[in-house]
């Protein structure tokens, strides 16, 4: 089969396609996926580039791509949620830039009806992420304000919706076209971070979202009132920052499985929830893909196509 791998850590010039072996069941509860598509997330990069080896060491040759749609070849013994044949999402972890890949069935759902693979391989880590900060870790209830910094982007677009169709009142950060989207995508506001300082304009805000990082994320912690919550998938907080605000702040790791994805695709399949895939690419393209979304300003989710 054909499959994206690298053998060293280091920018997107380690990337290679090679031919190798269709990957065997080794678990009995395991089943075998014929990918059609998988998607591409910033964690990608964080590996590749080393970032994570202390808290995520990969055995090179290392194959990326930790979410797949497919369609099931083979199934191990003990499987009993799904069969050949079945049209699944996947959570695989790594190895999903490839023709095939296993998963336990555990981390596998039944491809939302109506979906395209390609808009498929984009939900799994953009809903399982959003469900942990936004309700598992962030508690949002309905009435309540969340601020979500990066609100046009691949997990800031979902966690729009998700927010908005729990009832809290849902104030994004956006720039460019992707101020419009927001707004589309059922934000109550939208401030342009590149026109707007969102400090002189936002208070009292129960929960804040980010999903950039950087030095926007200190000053985030001006908008929350006393007692609110920031949570980020993209750096630390400061506790510093937090004790000096009264806030409670935490960097999230998602919690991502069958269970925890429901929400997002009892949405997808009630008509409640828009997919935005920002750019598809070919396999061979893994490259350029990941360099696309390095790049920023991405709105929307980057999606290998591959078979």
């Amino acid at each position: 089969m054909k499959a994206i791998q690298y053998k060293d850590y280091g920018s997107s010039a380690v990337i290679e396609l090679v031919d190798i072996s269709i990957p065997l069941i080794q678990n009995e509860n395991d089943v075998l996926i014929q990918v059609k598509a998988a998607g591409v997330n910033p964690i990608d990069m964080k590996i590749r580039m080393g970032f994570m080896k202390e808290i995520r060491p990969v055995e090179m040759p290392f194959i990326p791509g930790g979410e797949a749609a497919g369609i099931i070849v083979a199934v191990g013994a003990g499987v009993s949620k799904f069969k050949v044949g079945d049209e699944v999402i996947a959570l695989t972890m790594k190895n999903a830039y490839a023709q095939y890949v296993t998963a336990n069935e555990n981390f596998v759902l039944p491809k939302p009806k109506g979906l395209s693979f390609e808009e498929a391989a984009s939900i799994v880590v953009t809903i399982g992420s959003a469900q942990s900060v936004l309700f598992t870790e962030g508690k949002l209830e309905k009435d309540q304000k969340v601020l979500i910094q990066g609100g046009a982007g691949a997990v800031g677009g979902v966690m729009v919706q998700m927010a908005k169709a729990a009832g809290a009142y849902v104030i994004a950060t956006a720039s460019g076209e992707g101020v419009a989207l927001a707004k589309k995508l059922g934000a109550d506001e939208v401030i342009d971070y590149k026109l707007q300082d969102v400090t002189n304009i936002v208070r009292d805000i129960d929960l804040v979202a980010d999903t950039a990082g950087g030095e926007t994320q200190e000053k985030l912690f001006q908008v929350l009132k006393p007692g609110g919550k920031l949570l980020s998938i993209a750096t630390p907080p400061s506790q510093e920052m937090a004790v000096q605000y009264n806030a409670k702040a935490s960097f999230v790791v998602s919690d991502i499985s069958s269970k925890t994805l429901q929400n997002g695709i009892d949405l997808i399949e009630a008509g409640k929830f828009q997919i935005i895939v920002s750019k598809t690419f070919k396999l061979e393209e893994a490259a350029i893909a990941q360099d696309y979304l390095t790049a920023g300003g991405v709105n929307g989710k980057v999606v290998l196509v591959v078979g």
